[in-house]
């Protein structure tokens, strides 16, 4: 199932287009952010309109699976890209671009970044923090 999700600071709506199976039929879904349960149950995690503000990622950085240095890599963001941050976590000490901070910002299912490459404009938190 391969979902494309779109958030709207006004309305704080996420979308999803759903590809189904040959047993089921394709179909639009709109799933409001008032209805957390709706969208579990779709795989959708509904941020709401704060967490659609995007930051910059100041260099190339990998991203792991896990608020630490010790998780294994998942993949890399590139400099100049812009990511939605869910919630932020303390663990791993990192010395980055930005200075040395031990806060990670989650930024997707199993999807760590040190908040040392995100330019949020302050050392501490700017999103909940991850349960």
């Amino acid at each position: 199932m391969s979902e494309n999700i779109t958030t709207t600071e006004a309305t704080a709506t996420a979308t999803a287009t759903v590809t189904a199976t040959d047993t089921d039929v394709l179909r639009p879904v709109t799933v409001d952010a008032g209805d957390p349960i709706a969208a579990a149950a779709l795989g959708i995690e509904v941020m709401d309109a704060q967490a659609a503000t995007t930051y910059l990622v100041v260099a190339t950085v990998n991203v792991r699976s896990g608020p630490g240095l010790s998780h294994p890599v998942v993949l890399q963001i590139s400099g100049g890209s812009r990511v939605s941050i869910i919630c932020q976590k303390p663990g791993t000490t990192v010395n980055g671009p930005l200075g040395t901070s031990n806060l990670w910002d989650k930024i997707g299912n199993q999807r760590f970044v040190s908040d040392s490459y995100i330019q949020t404009g302050t050392d501490g938190y700017v999103r909940p923090q991850c349960a």
